[in-house]
Parts: C-alpha cells; structure tokens; sequence
C-alpha cells in the first residue's frame, strides 16, 4: 500500500510540470487562443528574482486568506520554496510537508522564464489552489483506488500484479487531472486578481508553451481552454 501512495504523490507533484508536445492532436479540438501578438520581453536575473520576491509578499496572504475561507479545516500556512538547481526545467509544484504544511515550490527557470510579476501571480495563484481545492488528495486516492483494480485485472488475467497496479495507479491518477487543472486556473484567477494582479497577463505564457491538445489520459487540458477559463473567471470579478 505505501509504494501505492508513493505513486499518486509522484504524479500529483508533477502535474504542473510544462507540458511536451503532443504527437497528434483531435482536428475537433479547441483551436489555439493567441491573446497578444507579440510575447512579453524576457527580463534579466536580478529583475526575475525581484518580481518574485515581489509577488510572493502580495499572494501568499491572499491565497492564506482564500484558503481559510474557502477550506477552513486545512492547513493553509503555505511554505513558498525555490529549488535552486539551475538544471531542473521550468515548473512549479504543490505538495505537504512531513507536519502537512502545504508547500508551493519553484524552480529557478520558471522564475526567471516568467516574463512580468502578473505571470508569477497566476502560477502561485494555480498551486495554492490546488491545496484549497484538495487536489492532492483526490489523485492520491484515485491513484490507490486504480492500483488495487489494476492489481485485481492483471491477477485475473494472469499478468504481473505489479504491473498491473503501476498501470492503474498512473491511470487513477490522471483521472481527474484535467478537471483539476482547469480549477485551479479558476481559482488561480481568483487569487491573482484579488492579490492586485492582472490574471489574463498572466495567462500569456499559455502561449508560450507546447499545446498538449485534448489527448486520452494527458495531464493537462488545452492551452485554449485555459485560456478561456481564465477569461471567463476575470470576467465575473
């Protein structure tokens, strides 16, 4: 049961990583939404760390106070980090440490990809909404529940029950990772605009990475819909 565990908390911590290419995408599928012409201008180091700095003594008490609201039995003290390893690529993550104190993590290529404080305010705003929302615990759960059904097929069927519970738990996983995805960005919306930041500046870098199109069992929804759930959000504030 525990390497069960291990396996939803993997994939749920790496659901926010930058989405790769896809091979092929559905021609029915929502068309790219470009909102600006041209990116942002990347800015230098010390201006990216200063955006960071910035934006963190902005969200945090919003996204606490948000928490506190909107889920007042969870731990809602959230630990801002960043992993300083300049060879990991550009991601954020939510996750609890050891005591359950939720953890919002960075990488020093995201910081320093983020082309204005509004990006960052929206990707904050993203993975404190994953800890308001429960989505942790909710691919943790559907990861154990497709583990121990794999395990039960693959034993009927005479196949590797190992096997068969590592399948179903990456499949559990991502059974609610899209939805969970686009609620974040709804209520990452919320967060960033209540924090005093522009949420569909923010969205920008949307454009800026690989579409992941509407793929069976990706981890990420269309860049378009994203998009339009951000605006959409925006609009009703």
């Amino acid at each position: 049961m525990k390497k069960m565990i291990l396996l939803g908390t993997v994939l749920a911590l790496a659901a926010c990583e930058p989405a790769s290419a896809p091979e092929t995408t559905s021609p029915s599928g929502p068309k790219p939404v470009t909102t600006a012409t041209k990116a942002p201008p990347k800015v230098s180091a010390r201006q990216a760390q200063a955006n960071f700095t910035s934006v963190v003594r902005q969200v945090e008490p919003v996204a606490e106070r948000e928490c506190r609201a909107r889920a007042p039995s969870l731990n809602c003290d959230f630990k801002i980090v960043v992993e300083r390893d300049p060879r990991l690529p550009p991601n954020a993550y939510q996750t609890l440490d050891r005591a359950g104190r939720p953890i919002l993590g960075f990488t020093l290529a995201l910081i320093q990809d983020a082309r204005n404080r509004d990006e960052i305010a929206f990707v904050m705003g993203h993975e404190a909404a994953h800890h308001i929302e429960r989505h942790l615990e909710q691919q943790r759960q559907s990861a154990i529940g497709g583990a121990i059904l794999g395990g039960i097929v693959a034993a009927g069927l005479g196949l590797d029950v190992n096997t068969g519970q590592q399948l179903g738990g990456s499949v559990g996983a991502r059974a609610y990772s899209k939805e969970n995805e686009l609620e974040a960005d709804a209520l990452g919306t919320v967060i960033a605009k209540r924090a005093g930041f522009d949420p569909l500046k923010g969205a920008q870098f949307f454009n800026r990475i690989p579409d992941p199109g509407d793929r069976f069992l990706g981890t990420h929804p269309p860049n378009a819909s994203r998009i339009e759930t951000v605006r959409r959000v925006n609009s009703q504030l």
